[in-house]
């Protein structure tokens, strides 16, 4: 059980990798119809929506693309930055999915933001609670740790409506302002579903490894 436990943790995020870096590659090698890079993309979704005091900008490494609520600025990597591909298309319009969810005060991106700090924070020593209770044979303080664990799969659960919420508003303004013709909205919608993979299979993968720690606490319980 434990074999297949670790297989099935190591497999999913490897394959989530996977489908969204070969959809990725294949994308960002295909220039959209309307040779708009990525920065040109966000200002004009940024503006229609009535939101130009929102700043676009670049930033290091490969899909590091995300959108600040606190400085209300959208951090676009280099190559979605300056790149006019159907891939700097589709995710440039994403984190504008996420400065319009900000402005309308959508409420899964509200709680995430607030509960943030105490996740970071429960995940942070949650390792660290779950030692301690083993080295003082303490199982109050393992319990504990696993419910600090779970509140990083907490977090990842109210994620997955924020980003698959923010793909929808992106495929509808690509549609509304006529950014794509219908075979690059196909590669488009391509694109966010293997973004979303990643999201999915990190839920999954928490979920697991809680299971994993149930299980073997459980066990070295039931043995006393």
């Amino acid at each position: 059980m434990d074999f297949i436990l670790y297989l099935c943790m190591l497999l999913l995020p490897a394959l989530a990798s996977f489908y969204v870096n070969s959809s990725y590659g294949k994308n960002k090698s295909i220039p959209n119809s309307k040779k708009m890079a990525g920065f040109e993309v966000a200002r004009k979704l940024l503006d229609e929506n009535n939101l130009k005091d929102i700043y676009v900008v670049e930033t290091k490494g490969v899909l590091t693309d995300h959108y600040d609520p606190k400085r209300k600025v959208i951090r676009l990597s280099s190559e979605i930055f300056h790149g006019d591909s159907i891939a700097s298309l589709a995710v440039a319009a994403h984190e504008c999915g996420h400065a319009i969810q900000d402005k309308e005060n959508y409420t899964p991106l509200r709680i995430r933001s607030l509960i943030f700090p105490i996740v970071h924070f429960a995940t942070m020593f949650s390792y660290i609670v779950l030692f301690l209770g083993l080295l003082m044979e303490a199982m109050e303080m393992i319990w504990l740790g696993i419910c600090l664990v779970g509140m990083g799969l907490l977090f990842q659960l109210i994620t997955l409506p924020v980003e698959f919420d923010a793909s929808n508003r992106a495929k509808q303004e690509i549609k509304k302002l006529e950014l794509a013709n219908e075979e690059e909205q196909e590669n488009v919608r391509e694109m966010l579903t293997a973004a979303a993979t990643t999201y999915v299979a990190g839920v999954l993968t928490s979920a697991l490894e809680i299971l994993r720690l149930i299980l073997l606490f459980g066990r070295n319980q039931n043995r006393r």
